[in-house]
Formats: structure tokens, C-alpha cells, sequence
């Protein structure tokens, strides 16, 4: 069974937030199912395959987080929680769970739908039989095959983990990157005591990529999260 390109899966235990969502979203023109515990959300993801998850971490019986980790074991279908839960902690555990995005209740839904459409096409870039793509949002250009970064033109000459660093943001443009996946995927290590390595590693980074590594333009802080790399422009990201 392929994924149904139309189809969003909402787990949500309130009846008036699926029933505001489901207006909503068949107004976007998309296929809606519904689950109101995260058994049967397991349940729909694996029948149904649909091409994005909203999910509610409150759930009864089973926990959001578990329902997240379970998907994750088997499918990188973009999932994004939509929790009364605002704590850092809480965005933190559902992103390093599997989460692609987190909006807090209440939330607006022309938010809700950039978010959406940000993890979707993110999900069409990623074929496995696709070329490194090269990346451009604003003056900046990242080549990832050919290791290859510019800024306005002008060639960047970044360190090894300096371009492994950004290459994996690359990768995860629009999305929020936590710490803790940067510490894992960049270093290969969760240690508590190199926890500061991405801060410094991007700060960094941001001298050589920002005209203005104050106010940054592209990689942007999300403030005791992580890191979130702005999205590529477009048309731009083309296979070389």
C-alpha cells in the first residue's frame, strides 16, 4: 500500500478540536480520518498510510509520546503535535520522540497549515533515489554533493564539522532541529557534558554564514529547543 497523498490522520481524544480540524482541513481539500486514542491512531496510520499525522499528546491510555516513538519504528510519515503541553521540556521530548513540528494549543490555522505544507514538502524532497540537492534560500547556496557552500557569490570555507552541522540543518530545513539531535547525528554522542557543542558550532557557523550573525536571517534559534534553518527557497532545491 502506498501513502494516500491526500489523506491527514488526526489523533485527538476532543471531539470539538477533530470536528473544527476536519472542517478545516476537507475545506484544504484533503481526505480526513480520525482516531480519539492513540491505539487506534497506531491502528489508521498502519491501514490507511496517510501522508501527515496531527497528533495530541493528552491522550488517554496510551501517551502521545509512546504513539510517536511507535510510528517512528516503521515510518517517517511527517507528524506534527498539536498539544496544550507549552513547556520547553515537553517540545524537547515530543521532537527527539519523532515529532517533525510542534504547535501549541490554541492555534491558528493558517499556521497550522504553512507548518503542514512545510512537512510535506519536505517528505516529497527526501527519495532515497534522488541526488544530493543543492540548497538556496536568500544569498546563501549549499552544494551538498560537492561540499560547497556560498554566501551572495562568495565562497564559504567551512571545517569539517562546521559543514556537517549545516548539511544536516539542510536537510531539515523548516523543521526545528533540538539539540540533542544535533549533539547525536553531528558528533554521534548524547553526552550531558558536550551539550554546549552545538551553541558552539553555531555560533560559529553563523559568522561565516549570516551578514549579520546578530540578527540571523537563515539559522534561527528557537529558544531552549534547538535550531530551525529556514526553508529553501522554492525552486530552488534541484538535483545536480
Amino acid at each position: 500500500m502506498t501513502p494516500d497523498k491526500t489523506q491527514v490522520l488526526v489523533i485527538e481524544d476532543e471531539a470539538p478540536i477533530r470536528c473544527f480540524l476536519r472542517a478545516y482541513l476537507e475545506s484544504q481539500g484533503f481526505r480526513f480520518i480520525e482516531a480519539e486514542n492513540g491505539e487506534e491512531g497506531l491502528g489508521l496510520a498502519a491501514s490507511h498510510q496517510p501522508a501527515i499525522i496531527l497528533l495530541d499528546l493528552g491522550l488517554p491510555g496510551m501517551d502521545g509520546l509512546e504513539v510517536i516513538r511507535r510510528i517512528r519504528e516503521w515510518t517517517n510519515t511527517p507528524l506534527i503535535v498539536l498539544s496544550a503541553r507549552g513547556k520547553e521540556q515537553d517540545k524537547i521530548d515530543a521532537l527527539d520522540a519523532g515529532a517533525d513540528d510542534y504547535l501549541i494549543k490554541p492555534f491558528g490555522v493558517g499556521e497550522l497549515a504553512a507548518r503542514m505544507r512545510v512537512a510535506l514538502r519536505h517528505t516529497a524532497g527526501t527519495g532515497t533515489d534522488k541526488p544530493e540537492p543543492v540548497f538556496r534560500v536568500g544569498d546563501l547556496m549549499v552544494d551538498l554533493a560537492a561540499r560547497r557552500v556560498h554566501l551572495a557569490g562568495a565562497e564559504v570555507h567551512l571545517t569539517p564539522i562546521e559543514f556537517k552541522l549545516l548539511a544536516f540543518l539542510v536537510r531539515h530545513s523548516g523543521k526545528v532541529v533540538t539539540h540533542r539531535q544535533l549533539l547525536k547525528e553531528v558528533w554521534g554522542s548524547t553526552r550531558e557534558d558536550q551539550a554546549h557543542y552545538p551553541r558552539i558550532y553555531v555560533h560559529q557557523l553563523r559568522h561565516k554564514i549570516e551578514q549579520d550573525p546578530a540578527r540571523p536571517r537563515f539559522l534561527r534559534t528557537e529558544t531552549g529547543i534547538g535550531y530551525r534553518l529556514e526553508e529553501a527557497d522554492g525552486s530552488e532545491v534541484m538535483g545536480n
